[in-house]
């Protein structure tokens, strides 16, 4: 069985992810990509996608995010005066 390969932008629309997130991803070893021979262009094995989806719609998907710090910061209104 041949298999099936999808372009980033193809892969981004099919995740709902922009493709820089791909990218991101990519680079994060989360979904690896190969290269296209003639163009260079990142593509995608259709079957990995599919993973990755069905992780991310199970709550499996690794991540090694960190919780974000709450800034508390005051707001200073000062007034003009004529």
């Amino acid at each position: 069985m041949p298999v099936s390969f999808m372009t980033i932008k193809d892969a981004a629309i099919h995740l709902g992810v922009s493709p820089l997130t791909l990218r991101n991803w990519d680079r994060q070893g989360k979904l690896p990509a190969v290269r296209h021979p003639m163009s260079n262009y990142r593509i995608y094995k259709t079957e990995d996608i599919e993973k990755l989806l069905h992780d991310i719609e199970a709550g499996t998907m690794p991540t090694k995010a960190k919780p974000r710090k709450t800034l508390k910061r005051k707001l200073l209104v000062k007034s003009l005066k004529d």
